[in-house]
């Protein structure tokens, strides 16, 4: 089978049915788009999320706690505490185990949240380090029909798209890229892995009661909008000249033949709000030295989701594929 996530045909079929025993504290459960499972824990629930980090190996531990938590976030809540399963190859060494773990330790400490457990093991059914981490929040469940998305609302992005692409990719492809662009423009690229957190956004927008949000990871901009419709039975049209993505960022694309719109973008929150929300998160957002950027609208679900393209074309954007990342591997 290809690299990546599951396909969503192949996630319904073969894994989203099977769930056991269906538990009535279940308030949200897997799904198509869904960051996080909810859990009613009485006078507040529960919010998890996990993810595993296989394709970032010199930030691993910090990678690994950041892109949970901000699975956390895209729920509008802060995250708690997060843990660990830390696979190792036989190859490993013991400064190698100790520089995830300080990794990990200092993103947390960066988030104010504690690392509460997991589990570390060397094997050698895996060649590179491999991190599976579990996020926790806690929320209050205050949400109604006011927050179901509908036509006319915008579709909001933060800072700019594929930074996390942008930079496994500079890392990967280095030596290749090194014909083309300069040691600066490359360390650059590298960087902006330090910008891969959402957590600030993600809170802020819960806060300002955002319609939803989602964090845009695996598929790019095009495959979170595609799974953010299906999510919540609506369309969307998207401006592919309103997409801000780094000039870098569309060097490294071009020179290693990427996507950029179907590039792994975790780094960037992607959001509906009305209009007067928008405004708000604009204005909020930007005290932390964030920018947003409305990039397309919503539209009724027979509408499907469509991007404009720079020529005017309307092209139908199709469920996520294998990300553009793997063609760097």
């Amino acid at each position: 089978m290809r690299k990546g996530k599951l396909d969503n045909e192949t996630l319904e079929r073969l894994m989203l049915g099977r769930i056991g025993q269906a538990r009535p504290e279940v308030l949200v459960g897997p799904g198509i788009g869904e960051d996080c499972a909810v859990i009613d824990f009485g006078e507040y629930n529960c919010v998890l999320s996990t993810d595993p980090i296989t394709a970032s190996a010199s930030r691993i531990g910090s990678h690994a706690v950041h892109i949970a938590c901000n699975d956390i976030a895209s729920a509008g809540v802060e995250p708690l505490a997060v843990m660990l399963t830390v696979l190792l190859p036989v190859s490993v060494t013991e400064e190698e185990i100790s520089k995830i773990a300080v990794q990990a330790d200092e993103a947390a400490k960066s988030l104010g949240i504690q690392i509460i457990g997991g589990h570390t093991e060397i094997t050698d059914v895996v060649t590179q380090p491999v991190i599976s981490a579990v996020a926790i929040g806690r929320a209050q469940d205050n949400r109604d029909g006011s927050f179901c998305p509908a036509a006319g609302d915008l579709i909001v992005v933060t800072k700019t798209l594929a930074l996390e692409g942008t930079a496994i990719a500079a890392e990967q492809c280095e030596s290749e890229l090194r014909l083309f662009l300069n040691v600066e423009e490359i360390e650059y690229a590298k960087a902006m892995l330090e910008q891969i957190s959402v957590v600030k956004e993600g809170v802020i927008g819960g806060r300002l009661g955002v319609k939803t949000m989602h964090d845009i990871t695996e598929g790019g901009i095009l495959g979170a909008v595609w799974e953010l419709c299906a999510r919540e039975g609506v369309g969307a049209e998207i401006k592919a000249a309103a997409l801000p993505f780094d000039p870098v960022t569309m060097a490294v694309c071009a020179y290693l033949d990427l996507d950029p719109m179907r590039l792994i973008s975790s780094g960037s929150m992607l959001m509906i709000a009305s209009q007067e929300q928008a405004k708000e998160i604009k204005k909020a957002i930007a005290t932390y030295g964030i920018e947003t950027t409305v990039i397309g609208e919503v539209k009724a679900k027979e509408t499907g989701v469509v991007v404009v393209m720079k020529n005017g074309e309307r092209e139908t954007v199709l469920p996520p594929g294998p990300d553009e990342i793997y063609k760097t591997s």
